[in-house]
């Protein structure tokens, strides 16, 4: 796996990461075993560039990260995100914060879960409008120099909040949502990030499953797979109409020989060296199967032909739920 510079501070990461979300919460039934197996195994295949945040599993995904990866910490580019706050107490909370007080209590509580010294990249996982992002990162940035960070990261912000945080202190990444079927950041975002030497880093890129072609009907997602409760693009009439653009995925993949799913990552890989993709997954197999599509090479044309074949005005439904859309690109 190649390494690639993340932002314009010195980071160096591998050029795929992995997304740990789902270990814990949201995609089905959970299995610690496997994976933390999975872990290990990205490590041993060079995907190094690992991505938690304090809410997945309100706070036992970074134990289950923490301790997998202890023993082979200096191998990892770790990223872990505050300002979702949930309860353990009661699952059902979801808040935003972004006080200082909150910045720097969250910091420590997630350094104690992951039984670590210091967080390699540190993000603000929504934007708190209550609270001026000046204050927000200006706390971020004391946990740099406090050695408990080293890098600053923001998710789901707006070109202007962006300009504005860095400003304060610089920033290194910005993750969002990115993939053949969500490419709103290509307008503003992109063009923002590039300008001020930030790296992108695209979660979901594999649009939740979708784009991978294994989810064929609504039954195939498990009771408790949050996709089909929370994600209009999973359900009625949205499921069967971008059913049809996944299989013109399917058809090009099958003519390039490689999986959908690895089609699709190596449209978002050839946006360029600084968008790095964190697939996530909790299982070995989609682990290797992701991995693998950093080897696949696209031309321009290939990655016209993908751009077309799945143009943003034929997806159907929003991102999130209504409540959901309104904590992005503040």
């Amino acid at each position: 796996m190649d390494k690639v510079r993340l932002g314009s501070q010195g980071a160096v990461v591998s050029r795929m990461g992995l997304g740990c979300m789902g270990m814990s919460e949201f995609y089905g039934a959970r299995d610690d075993a496997e994976s933390a197996a999975t872990l290990l195994r990205a490590l041993d295949l060079g995907v190094t560039f690992l991505d938690t945040a304090d809410m997945y599993g309100i706070g036992d995904n970074e134990e289950l990260v923490g301790r997998t990866i202890k023993p082979r910490r200096d191998e990892v580019f770790l990223a872990t995100k505050f300002g979702n706050v949930r309860k353990k107490d009661d699952p059902s909370y979801w808040a935003i914060s972004g006080r200082p007080e909150y910045v720097k209590q969250a910091c420590n509580d997630s350094l104690k879960r992951l039984g670590l010294d210091h967080i390699d990249l540190y993000y603000q996982h929504r934007v708190d409008p209550d609270t001026p992002i000046e204050d927000t990162v200006g706390a971020m940035a004391e946990l740099v120099k406090a050695g408990k960070v080293r890098y600053l990261g923001l998710s789901e912000a707006s070109a202007a909040t962006i300009r504005r945080a860095h400003r304060v202190h610089p920033i290194t990444a910005l993750q969002s949502e990115y993939s053949l079927w969500s490419r709103d950041v290509e307008h503003d975002i992109l063009p923002t990030l590039r300008e001020l030497g930030i790296a992108f880093v695209a979660y979901s890129p594999l649009g939740r499953g979708f784009l991978t072609g294994a989810i064929t009907k609504p039954t195939d997602l498990d009771s408790g797979d949050a996709r089909s409760q929370r994600f209009p693009r999973f359900a009625g009439a949205a499921f069967d109409q971008n059913l049809t653009l996944v299989e013109r995925v399917k058809a090009i993949a099958a003519r390039k020989g490689v999986t959908a799913g690895q089609l699709a990552l190596a449209w978002v890989l050839a946006q360029g060296d600084d968008v790095v993709p964190i697939p996530g997954t909790k299982r070995r197999k989609y682990l290797e199967e992701n991995a693998a599509a950093a080897a696949v090479r696209l031309q321009t044309v290939e990655v016209a032909e993908l751009s077309a074949a799945v143009p943003t005005d034929a997806v159907a439904g929003e991102r999130y739920s209504e409540a959901s859309m309104k904590t992005i690109d503040r």
